[in-house]
């Protein structure tokens, strides 16, 4: 062969290429360009970086963001019994309050002196947007409450999934410090936890609150010519502020201008002591001369108590006052890092601020068990993967697995980033979602390399590169309309109404971008590797392997039993009609004995899975008027009873007040629950690891003793662990 000739030859065969991969197909023509490009290498390491990028930037959550917005609308009516709270202002302001755009539902609840009306919007709904409407509507319709029968200015109190605590701490002392002195540290702690970031609101539940008591003497009264209504007017006049003037500065050459204020708030029962409330014999009167002042705490409208469990053997059995402060999130924050800097930060200010003797037990952190879950589902998925590529292995070999594992990750990266960027968070339902979605995401990679391996067997004279564009465009239009067809399935969950649709949308969205990504790496990054790891070989060894083309192994081990092993069990239905019957005939047999299942109840149909969580709540409610202190009493001996279990770690009992809410108890609406017939008792459990049944187990079996106790006291009926 001449050399004048080569140009001419590569010319032809250059045609020739350029006619082949134009009559490609879509997934033909981009493996073509991505083969042998030098961006495909690049585009994969953006990938994987995004993807490491999302996972330590995406926040990490007990539960997904929903928009669940609710608000309560306290409207006082002082001395109005509950009839005349219901007919003068609570049906009204429903009425009013029905034409506010985005509402599920309105509902009210009468009591003396105050109508409480809830306000709860659209799932979806920006909480921004759904209070700006509600102050709208309240503030254009003034007219329809009754001033002049002494209603007071509505109180608007909203309420969403970020009110949701995601640390508690309990203050408690072996010493039984008072619930005065614990309210004193939580408000001191209060301070200091505010200052950590990320932080929201930082509340105190428990304690009785400081009082100073004034005890009138009605004898020195009558002697001095006072009444109690000239007293009470002489301290309200003697505890204010109020601006009297101002004075220029004549010190500051350019005038400056001082303001004048005049008296001060009482700080102490001395400030109290020493008030003058009137005159006598031409001699002021001060308040110390006719009422004794003590300083302590008020009446008790509220119990909380923390009890150890059987873990702690010195302690059990005992009840001890206490107070819980609760931490809350700001949106959008990583949960476990402001859990965690809170912890840290009490830490710190233990023997200061936190002085010796009283205990800090944190009694709840969903920080860190959404890492746990977090870090527990990344586990499952690393092994999913890992699965997927072992199988691989067996059935091709193993730079094929390589392959498709490096598809795989790739793809797993590349739908964190976009789950990321499209707003959701690391949370159970999420990486549920993808550890979901691996049996799918490695389809459409598995194809690819499959039919590549495929046409080295049938054409072993052609090049990778000549054999890659071709496997993966006669491909290319199934695999396409297989990912269209699972995405059509999956993504109409992500239009589901409610409160289950926003939970559960994580699934259809990113399995749907984790199938769409899929696509593009199998046709894309998939031929690059395959180029460059595959095997390949010319028949009779004739010519010269490059470096990625030595030659080629006979199928030996599973792969080369596969085809023979489905040979013999499919060969028989081929050939027979009787036997495609028959088979036809047990797979619907099958699905009805698979159905039948729900039926007999052995398999329970449900949404979701009950979680296996190391608390649960018991919701007491006591027959209407039932004093405070009956309350406190039946809980502490449910408490008592609980404490005693094997599986609890330690219970707080919360008497006239809510427990620091769960997700559940948001929409429930537990934070209302500050009546003196109600209580709760918030139960933490060991770990998962000390025990050997789950939470709702444990709550189903202790249910009937609790039920019992609670009975005694006349709550029988109205006791439900959550």
């Amino acid at each position: 062969m001449s050399p004048n000739n080569l140009p001419s030859q590569q010319s032809d065969q250059a045609l020739q290429q350029q006619a082949t991969n134009n009559s490609f197909g879509f997934a033909g023509k981009l493996a073509a360009k991505f083969q042998n490009n030098a961006l495909t290498p690049l585009l994969a390491i953006v990938a994987l970086l995004m993807g490491l990028f999302a996972v330590l930037v995406t926040p990490r959550e007990e539960e997904p963001q929903i928009n669940v917005t609710m608000a309560n609308v306290l409207i006082p009516f002082p001395g109005a019994s509950s009839e005349d709270v219901q007919n003068k202002v609570a049906r009204p302001a429903e009425q009013v309050l029905g034409q506010i755009a985005g509402i599920e539902h309105t509902y009210s609840v009468s009591r003396p002196g105050m109508a409480v009306l809830t306000v709860q919007f659209k799932v979806g709904v920006p909480r921004t947007e759904a209070l700006v409407r509600l102050y709208d509507v309240l503030n254009a319709n003034q007219n329809w409450l009754p001033r002049d029968l002494g209603t007071l200015t509505p109180i608007v109190k909203p309420k969403g999934i970020d009110d949701v605590p995601v640390l508690a701490v309990t203050l408690w002392g072996k010493d039984a410090p008072s619930a005065l002195e614990l309210e004193r540290v939580a408000r001191s702690l209060e301070m200091d936890l505010k200052q950590v970031k990320g932080t929201r609101e930082v509340q105190t539940i428990g304690g009785p609150g400081r009082a100073v008591q004034v005890n009138l003497n009605p004898t020195r009264l009558r002697e001095r010519g006072l009444d109690l209504l000239s007293v009470q007017a002489a301290l309200a006049g003697a505890n204010a502020i109020a601006p009297s003037g101002h004075i220029m500065n004549p010190n500051n050459p350019v005038g400056q201008r001082i303001n004048i204020e005049t008296g001060n708030f009482f700080e102490s029962a001395n400030d109290v002591a020493d008030v003058v409330v009137g005159v006598h014999a031409g001699k002021p009167i001060y308040l110390k001369e006719v009422a004794q002042i003590e300083e302590g705490a008020q009446q008790a409208q509220q119990y909380v108590s923390y009890l150890p469990g059987k873990s702690q053997v010195d302690l059990k059995g005992q009840m001890y006052p206490a107070v819980t402060l609760t931490v809350t999130k700001k949106p959008g924050e990583n949960a476990v890092d402001v859990a965690r800097a809170a912890r840290a930060r009490v830490e710190q200010l233990r023997n200061t601020v936190l002085p010796q003797g009283i205990e800090a037990t944190i009694t709840r952190d969903y920080g860190e068990t959404a890492a746990d879950k977090a870090n527990k589902l990344i586990q499952k998925l690393a092994f999913a993967t890992a699965s997927v590529i072992l199988l691989v292995g067996f059935a091709l070999g193993k730079r094929e697995a390589v392959i498709v594992g490096g598809a795989v990750i790739l793809t797993l990266t590349a739908t964190l980033f976009a789950s990321w960027a499209w707003g959701f968070t690391l949370n159970r339902v999420s990486l549920f979602a993808l550890i979901f979605s691996i049996g799918i995401l490695v389809d459409d990679a598995i194809v690819v390399v499959e039919n590549i391996h495929r046409h080295q067997q049938l054409y072993p004279g052609k090049s990778l590169k000549e054999i890659i564009p071709e496997a993966v465009d006669e491909v290319g239009g199934p695999t396409i309309l297989a990912t269209l067809t699972v995405i059509a399935a999956l993504l109409p969950m992500a239009f589901v109404s409610g409160l289950m649709g926003p939970y559960m949308s994580p699934i259809p969205i990113n399995a749907s971008l984790g199938m769409a990504l899929s696509l593009l790496i199998a046709f894309t990054v998939t031929p690059w590797l395959a180029l460059k790891w595959m095997k390949s070989h010319h028949a009779g060894g004739k010519g010269h392997a490059t470096s990625n083309e030595t030659s080629h192994a006979p199928t030996t081990g599973l792969a080369a039993r596969l085809p023979e092993l489905f040979g013999r069990i499919l060969r028989p239905f081929l050939n027979s009609s009787r036997q495609r019957w028959k088979l036809l005939g047990g797979i619907l047999l099958a699905m009805a004995l698979s159905v039948g299942l729900a039926g007999v109840q052995w398999v329970i149909l449900k949404m979701l899975p009950f979680d296996n969580k190391s608390e649960f709540q018991v919701v007491v409610d006591m027959p209407a008027g039932t004093p405070l202190e009956n309350t406190a009493a039946a809980l502490q001996e449910m408490g008592t009873f609980l404490a005693q279990q094997k599986e609890v770690l330690d219970v707080q009992s919360y008497a006239g007040t809510a427990s620091p809410i769960t997700f559940n108890g948001l929409v429930r609406q537990y934070y209302l629950r500050a009546d003196a017939e109600q209580g709760d008792l918030q139960v933490n459990l060991v770990d998962k690891s000390q025990r050997s049944e789950k939470s709702h187990a444990i709550a189903q079996h202790l249910r009937p003793a609790l039920e019992k106790i609670a009975a005694t006291h006349g709550a029988g009926r109205n006791l439900r662990p959550r």
